[in-house]
């Protein structure tokens, strides 16, 4: 992708697009029907599940709110943050901001503070490895979205609050977002984060307060490959981030192989490392995802702590946390078995 150009890019639908309609019980039901008819047939055994707990709406019972300090684990958005400097172009408002980001040049740093109400901020042009783009806010800069369609691209310090979902959408190569608060997404879906893309870093955000259908299983952070022109992801850092009060997942990833997969390339090499997640199905579920690590994470409320399935094999599980009451910490299918290095499997993904 050429730098100060803008990329020919389709937007990628996430996992709910191939997930049941009926959820949770007639959908789980069909699916695990049907996938102990396959495994049969192939002179395998449906591994066994126990009862999940209830996936119920999660809305926040106040109004969705920023950050303004540090989480005491030190994980999330770190607030507050330090006064803005070197600046290229410094923004106090929409009109000013969009115009700025439309003649973005490599190595350019745009600063934008304040409340800049409706405006869904869209970063379109490239910077390179020597000069990346760089949009910055001060911790308490209200953005109502954030859309990435670019490489060497870094976003830092913006909040995000009752958005449409994706409230921050990442596509490209070479993207970090960091120190940005997304919450409460408002419409289908009702997703915190997507990514789409190589060598991307998801570092210190603070996600979550999904509302919603649970059907759509929301997620703090998605990725999939599900049309001709969605390339898989690799090399993806997802660090030291808070996922709260989410209906499906922390991370919720899908390979090109995946149900409605392109069945084009790879999705590999997902560190999801150092977070903190409160999930009600699954902190990690992975689908058709290869050599993912996952280490040094605090897990709190889901039914199990990490899925893994279709082929999702080489995965390094060590070092969680695991709140008691959980039913089991790794869920797996026997594709997925090749390689793995961690806790025994406890059940189905």
């Amino acid at each position: 992708m050429a730098s100060g150009t803008r990329p020919d890019r389709v937007r990628r639908w996430g996992l709910r697009h191939w997930l049941p309609s009926v959820f949770p019980a007639v959908g789980v039901l069909a699916v695990g029907v049907l996938a102990a008819g396959v495994l049969t047939a192939c002179g395998g055994s449906a591994p066994q599940k126990g009862p999940e707990k209830p996936r119920t709406s999660v809305a926040p019972s106040a109004p969705a709110v920023g950050v303004n300090a540090t989480a005491a684990d030190g994980r999330g958005a770190i607030r507050p943050l330090p006064a803005l400097s070197g600046c290229t172009r410094t923004l106090t408002d929409a009109t000013s901001a969009k115009e700025a980001l439309s003649k973005a040049s490599p190595g350019d740093k745009i600063c934008i503070t304040g409340d800049l109400g409706d405006f869904r901020m869209k970063v379109n042009y490239s910077g390179t490895e020597q000069a990346p783009i760089q949009v910055v806010g001060d911790g308490q800069t209200r953005v109502r979205g954030i859309d990435v369609d670019a490489s060497y691209v870094l976003v830092d310090g913006f909040t995000v609050l009752n958005a449409a979902s994706p409230e921050i959408q990442l596509n490209g190569v070479n993207i970090t977002l960091q120190n940005t608060v997304a919450r409460h997404a408002t419409t289908d879906g009702y997703d915190s984060v997507q990514f789409f893309g190589d060598n991307i870093k998801i570092l210190h955000n603070t996600l979550g307060g999904n509302s919603g259908d649970p059907a759509e299983t929301p997620s703090c952070i998605e990725t999939s490959s599900t049309d001709a022109s969605s390339s898989p992801s690799r090399n993806v850092l997802i660090d030291s981030n808070r996922c709260e009060n989410t209906t499906y997942a922390c991370l919720s990833a899908a390979g090109p192989h995946g149900p409605r997969g392109t069945g084009q390339g790879q999705t590999s090499e997902i560190r999801f490392t150092n977070n903190y997640c409160q999930a009600q199905v699954a902190a990690v579920s992975l689908n058709d995802v290869q050599s993912a690590t996952i280490s040094g994470n605090v897990v709190d409320g889901p039914d199990h702590a990490w899925s893994l399935q279709n082929n999702s094999t080489g995965a390094k599980v060590a070092g969680n946390t695991i709140a008691p009451g959980t039913a089991y910490e790794v869920g797996m299918d026997d594709s997925s078995k090749a390689g793995y290095q961690g806790p025994s499997v406890g059940g189905a993904p």
